[in-house]
């Protein structure tokens, strides 16, 4: 199936009619064809015949896809060996920064996720038709070109330019057209794809090495469906390493869900206020705009309404059930990152101190399953493991999920991954274990064993896990694997760190500085982890604004990161988690100095934190270790050097 609208030889383009390219073109459109886009093109079509005359031994690509960002290339030109993308501001006379961002980008998801892209060279131009010609500075890095514009009357000696400079042999297009495509989007970009109506495969990887999205999303729609003819009640829980893409399966699945019976009212809930909060935003932000361009008008307060009835936070849907006593409207939840839900304990004194409960005795998951389960006939739970990511005081962890369901009176199906039997950082308790082997049906597919955040590398969640376990030499030899597709660096100063990130970060890819929630020592660097986050604008808005990650002003903990990710990180440790002499120590900082932490699960929550944090880049990572100060008794050299030669022996590069 082709990806573009129209392709043709540059040859057999130029003398085609221009009327049969149109009809072409609008016809593959396959929305209502609005004026402003058929004389877009038009004027495309004109510019390019006549710009494209000396070069006739090419291909060209009209509205080439781009499905990760839920858009198309204007042009695509394949002339030799050089890939030019074009990106068309008809009568536009300047040369607008969101349009150069706009056609770096589309190069970076040609270079990182398109097979026949990786290794050619990727030019992107700007064509604003009524703008003045200025002359373009030239630079390469790893074969993608700096940003090149064009007006419609030097678009031809441009092409020339660097054609005559830096080609030479020529790409086989009909490998190009025909060569993978391996997407991995962000989860807000695929938040906003599967919203729009785009398909899991088109906006995911899937090649043999990753336990296909797909796939596992066809299990738990089999199980949803059996359920519901066999008017059964089930659960299902769903694992993944860190990165395995839990989050983009859970809203595929309720997104699926919608799709196929509104009636069941699938919903995604998440007790990840920030995840919430930034998920519910990019979709408003993106319907309205989508609307705009459409030429409908809308506004963002009732598009808000939709998406906030999509995605949910666990604890507003819980509030809102305490009141009835009938059995919600939903039949399918899906609940993020379910590991975190809260044990009955936090439960009850939440509810006495703020709900003015006094005996509410349930954790979270007894009451979501006893909520369900007023359901006469059938529901499915759909729970989303991460293993090892409880990072706050009350979370109850995999295990009182199984407790519930032992301890309820109605009859649940459980299907589970082998991992619940297997690995002790999603289930510890033996008991449990037998209890779930007896009891429920294990599926394969229920787990996501390959990290797909950092595309780059599949070998980085697997790396960052034996850092935390001082596996020093099984450190050394993963880097030597990641670290040519991977960089991860290590520098002492702020300011290394930040220009690392500018230099790193092309179109609109994101960068910012994260730092744990402990890390108070780190202020007298002007690092402030107290300072109030605003998760939507730090994750969505521009490097203008000074509450955007890019402005590298504000600091996300891991509370406002997790479930989350962005391209680049500068990861600030402090000394409240330190190594000296390849022994992990772990610390708290309260008044005025650091108190050994000791119990268990603080000590658990700790590590979690900091495995959280070394896993939210998707293409670098720079560690900044502070240098310390001797005069400051609450930030001792000797702890900060002891962890910076620990991250030297693993093999870690200072700059």
């Amino acid at each position: 199936m082709t990806r573009s609208y129209y392709s043709n030889s540059i040859s057999d383009f130029i003398t085609d009619n221009e009327t049969k390219i149109l009809g072409e073109l609008s016809l593959r459109h396959g929305f209502a064809l609005e004026s402003l886009q058929k004389n877009a093109w038009v004027r495309q079509i004109q510019i390019l015949k006549k710009s494209l005359e000396p070069f006739r031994d090419g291909q060209i690509y009209f509205e080439f896809a781009i499905p990760r960002m839920g858009k198309r290339v204007d042009n695509i030109l394949i002339i030799n060996d050089l890939i030019f993308v074009l990106e068309f501001k008809i009568g536009e006379s300047q040369y607008p920064k969101y349009a150069t961002e706009q056609v770096v980008d589309y190069c970076l998801d040609l270079k990182n996720f398109h097979q026949g892209s990786h290794y050619e060279k990727l030019i992107p131009i700007l064509i604003s038709t009524n703008a003045l010609a200025i002359e373009n500075i030239i630079e390469i890095d790893d074969n993608l070109f700096e940003p090149i514009y064009s007006n419609q009357e030097n678009l031809s000696s441009t092409i020339s330019l660097l054609v005559n400079q830096f080609s030479s042999k020529k790409i086989n297009t009909i490998d190009w057209e025909t060569s993978i495509y391996k997407p991995t989007p962000t989860i807000i970009e695929a938040a906003q794809a599967l919203y729009k109506g785009h398909d899991v495969k088109e906006i995911s990887r899937h090649d043999a090495g990753a336990i296909n999205l797909s796939r596992t999303t066809s299990c738990i729609n089999k199980i949803i469906d059996s359920s519901k003819e066999n008017k059964r009640k089930s659960i299902c829980f769903l694992t993944g390493v860190p990165g395995a893409g839990k989050t983009l399966a859970g809203l595929n699945i309720a997104n699926e869900r919608l799709k196929a019976d509104k009636d069941e009212h699938a919903v995604f809930l998440s007790g990840n206020g920030p995840l919430v909060d930034v998920l519910r935003e990019a979709l408003t932000r993106d319907e309205v705009l989508s609307a705009k361009e459409r030429g409908q008008i809308i506004t963002k307060k009732n598009v808000a309404t939709k998406t906030h009835a999509f995605i949910q936070n666990i604890h507003h849907f819980r509030d809102d059930n305490l009141i009835i006593d009938s059995a919600p409207t939903e039949k399918v939840i899906v609940y993020d990152e379910a590991q975190r839900a809260w044990a009955k304990e936090q439960v009850s004194s939440f509810m006495k101190r703020k709900k003015g409960i006094e005996d509410f005795n349930m954790s979270e998951p007894e009451y979501l399953i006893g909520l369900m389960d007023r359901h006469d006939d059938w529901c499915t739970i759909v729970c989303l493991i991460g293993g090892g990511q409880e990072i706050n005081t009350g979370e109850a962890g995999v295990s009182e999920w199984l407790k519930a369901l032992k301890n309820t009176n109605s009859n649940w199906d459980a299907y589970y991954s082998n991992l619940f039997l297997t690995d002790e950082s999603y289930l510890s308790d033996q008991t449990l274990r037998k209890w779930i082997s007896d009891s429920g049906k294990m599926e394969l597919h229920l787990h996501l064993s390959v990290c797909v955040r950092s595309f780059r590398s599949e070998k980085i969640s697997e790396l960052m896990h034996n850092i935390l376990e001082s596996k020093t030499q099984v450190v050394k030899d993963l880097f030597l694997e990641v670290r040519n597709e991977f960089p991860i660096y290590l520098t002492r100063s702020l300011a290394t760190a930040k220009n690392w990130l500018r230099e790193k970060a092309k179109g609109s890819e994101r960068f910012g500085i994260i730092a744990s929630s402990g890390g108070k020592r780190l202020r007298p660097c002007g690092i402030d982890v107290n300072n109030q986050l605003d998760a939507p604008n730090w994750f969505l808005n521009n490097s203008d604004d000074v509450r955007s990650s890019n402005h590298l002003e504000d600091v996300a903990t891991e509370f406002d990161i997790q479930g989350l990710e962005i391209d680049w990180v500068c990861l600030a440790w402090d000394i409240n988690f330190y190594n000296k002499e390849g022994k992990w120590f772990y610390q708290s900082f309260k008044g005025t100095k650091w108190q050994r932490v000791k119990q268990l699960d603080d000590l658990a929550f700790l590590k979690n934190t900091y495995r959280v944090l070394m896993t939210r880049a998707r293409q670098g990572l720079i560690i900044y270790l502070p240098h310390g100060d001797d005069l400051d008794i609450t930030r001792p050299k000797e702890l900060y050097d002891a962890t910076f030669k620990y991250f030297i022996s693993c093999g870690f590069t200072e700059i």
